[in-house]
């Protein structure tokens, strides 16, 4: 990755094993968030690596994901288009018009829609690309976001049960995501 270091979020999950970190750098023609997540769920152990590139105003254009759950090689590239999003070349149905990318696995991807709707106040809807736990398609995801005051951002994923205030650094990162991630962030 070229480009200049803005931050390095570390983060550890709650309610199960795993850790996650992403590096978030500014190049040429946008952004880019860089990282690896190592988890396990269900008795399968997960260790996936995770580039996503943005463009100067925090629209996302491509994500790939690579590593390995359990014994299963993991390679998806994702990648939006004007029809929407396609998962390793195949167009994903219901993800028109999205401008975010979530990818299920790390709280990374949240910076994303924080630094796009950064200064406007109000409940913002945001719905992203996101990719399932399962990994192998994209659906839509409906999300919103509620500037708290410093450092807090309330967060709604209604079609997976989620609500609560996720806190922020001033980065963008999450630090503090209930029942699912804290961390910190090195700058």
């Amino acid at each position: 990755m070229t480009g200049a270091t803005l931050a390095t979020a570390h983060w550890r999950r709650l309610g199960g094993e795993g850790t996650d970190r992403c590096t978030l750098a500014q190049v040429d023609n946008g952004w880019i968030l860089a990282g690896q997540a190592l988890w396990r769920e269900d008795e399968v152990d997960c260790r996936l690596t995770y580039a996503v590139r943005c463009d100067p105003d925090w629209r996302s254009l491509s994500a790939d994901v690579t590593g390995r759950c359990g014994k299963t090689a993991v390679r998806l590239r994702i990648a939006a288009s004007g029809d929407g999003w396609a998962l390793n070349d195949v167009a994903q149905p219901g993800t028109e018009g999205l401008l975010d990318i979530d990818l299920g696995f790390t709280p990374a991807t949240n910076l994303l829609p924080v630094q796009r709707l950064a200064g406007r106040g109000g409940v913002q809807q945001a719905p992203a690309a996101w990719l399932v736990p399962g990994l192998d398609r994209l659906d839509r995801l409906e999300q919103t976001y509620d500037r708290q005051g410093a450092g807090k951002v309330g967060y709604t994923a209604p079609s997976v049960g989620y609500e609560d205030i996720l806190r922020l650094h001033p980065s963008g990162f999450v630090t503090f995501y209930p029942g699912l991630w804290e961390g910190w962030v090195d700058e």
